[in-house]
């Protein structure tokens, strides 16, 4: 089975397991933004950091026949546990890609018991927390499904920048590049994973495929700059 660059993204995020970070920056409060105010009654916690806060919404909202958008748990449908996980974690990447299938599924942007829309708990997300780099690229396959590719691109723009020298996060944002046709943002980002020491090859194969890849050797280098010549004193 084939699968395209996002799809493949998805799925290595799926059994990535999220590095431990240090202090993060704090979230906003306000409440009269369009997405709402990120306070809540339990949270909200940081999906990569607060993981001894998970039991509890794991167990009890976000079970596998939620993920899996079978069924509910606390309801029929799975949008109010979707709902509440987001409020307690809105970084949290599973319940993130869940939500985003389930408006597919519903063929709304705002599908059955949900407290926003989907667009709104990725804004949250990336308000909460603007470093998480992984949020920012569900963010942006989100954004490039529905055709909102300027807005995708910001999206990995701002990711590129968080994503400092790590490799697998400059590999994946450039597999949505390419999705994007942006093949010449999507050759930056695999030269700059395998500088990272980042060396999966299907970024580079994609990239072949469409007679778009180049060595990094390959690249024009900048011209060298001219010696000055000697200056002599008269006397």
């Amino acid at each position: 089975m084939h699968f395209n660059p996002s799809q493949r993204f998805v799925c290595q995020l799926i059994g990535l397991s999220i590095a431990i970070f240090g202090v993060m920056p704090g979230y906003a409060q306000t409440g009269d933004l369009a997405c709402g105010s990120l306070a809540n009654g339990y949270g909200p916690y940081d999906y990569r950091t607060d993981k001894s806060k998970l039991g509890i919404v794991e167990r009890y909202h976000f079970t596998p026949a939620v993920e899996t958008l079978i069924r509910g748990s606390t309801n029929v449908l799975p949008g109010p546990d979707l709902d509440y996980t987001l409020r307690a974690f809105p970084n949290h990447h599973r319940a993130l890609m869940s939500m985003m299938r389930y408006g597919e599924k519903m063929k709304s942007p705002q599908p059955r018991g949900t407290g926003y829309s989907v667009t709104c708990y990725f804004e949250r997300a990336v308000r909460f927390r603007p470093d998480d780099t992984i949020a920012r690229m569900l963010y942006a396959t989100f954004l490039s499904k529905n055709s909102r590719t300027p807005e995708a691109i910001r999206q990995l723009e701002l990711a590129t920048v968080e994503a400092a020298d790590n490799g697998f996060s400059h590999y994946n944002i450039g597999l949505i590049y390419f999705d994007l046709k942006k093949y010449d943002k999507a050759l930056i980002q695999a030269h700059k994973a395998i500088a990272l020491g980042f060396l999966q090859s299907a970024l580079r194969d994609e990239l072949k495929s469409v007679g778009q890849w180049r060595e990094p050797a390959d690249l024009p280098r900048p011209p060298a700059a001219t010696a000055s010549a000697p200056v002599t004193l008269k006397k």
